[in-house]
């Protein structure tokens, strides 16, 4: 008697009570063929799109044209290598170091020589993200801002950390801010005499500091950056895109955007985000 086969079943959503709420058998029928990956980015510095691909970071960027993009605003993954079966593998301290080198590298080969880049990131690799951004980049300052969890956070016999890092990084001293260019010294004197008020302080204290259960981030805090570092119709780009705050913030302000992420849950997730702020 022969043995019987048995089909492998692989789950779309690895983890569905926890990471992708909200997508229902509809969603799927909808946005599963929509999805794209890697070979699929075929862009120039003529035509450019919109769009959401399945591929990691660093391999969507190189596929990206010189001097494209407008803004770059993303929180890089601490773990971003990850094997077949989607488990994450430990990265040496030289290796993480490297393939961050390596996609800063390509922000600043795809940024327009008026663009600038947001680099969200926790205290603990603030310091090593300034210096690799000393190398690339002009840094024009370090933002402060109220970066609470909303879960429950392991007690820890120190001071427990309530705040988050955002490098705002350029790629000349020609770039966007305040919706016009600060390429003049008298723009510069004018910039520097309204940052003395409280909308444009680095401590941005005036950003809801809770994340929701999902790890979304406010709104907020994402428009705030958009309206500072761009126009209407510019190009953003978010690498690491997780749950497609910063695209979900790019369509509500008139922002054309594309997003890089290598969880399909999570690109799904995001193409129905977005899709609704249509």
């Amino acid at each position: 008697m022969a043995e019987s086969t048995k089909e492998t079943f692989n789950p779309l959503f690895t983890n569905p009570l926890e990471a992708v709420g909200g997508m229902t058998i509809s969603d799927l029928n909808r946005y599963l063929p929509a999805l794209r990956d890697e070979k699929e980015i075929k862009m120039t510095i003529h035509q450019m799109e919109e769009g959401l691909f399945l591929t990691d970071g660093l391999t969507g960027l190189e596929k990206l044209p010189d001097s494209s993009i407008d803004l770059v605003v993303t929180d890089p993954p601490t773990n971003p290598i990850e094997n077949s079966s989607g488990k994450t593998q430990p990265m040496t301290l030289q290796d993480y170091y490297q393939w961050n080198e390596k996609w800063l590298d390509e922000s600043y080969r795809v940024l327009k020589n008026t663009g600038g880049l947001y680099l969200l990131c926790g205290w603990q690799v603030s310091g090593m993200y300034h210096g690799l951004l000393s190398d690339h980049f002009m840094v024009q300052t370090r933002i402060t801002w109220k970066n609470k969890q909303s879960k429950v956070q392991p007690r820890i016999p120190t001071w427990r950390n309530e705040i988050g890092d955002i490098w705002f990084a350029t790629k000349s001293e020609d770039f966007l801010f305040n919706l016009r260019a600060v390429n003049l010294e008298s723009d510069r004197k004018k910039m520097i005499s309204e940052s003395e008020s409280k909308s444009q302080t680095n401590f941005w204290i005036d950003i809801p500091y809770i994340i929701d259960e999902a790890g979304r981030r406010p709104g907020k805090l994402y428009s705030k950056i958009l309206d500072a570092s761009s126009f209407k119709l510019n190009w953003v780009l978010d690498p690491f895109m997780r749950n497609g705050d910063a695209g979900v913030a790019s369509k509500r302000c008139g922002r054309r955007f594309i997003g890089f992420e290598t969880n399909k849950d999570l690109l799904l997730l995001s193409m129905k985000r977005i899709d609704q702020e249509g």
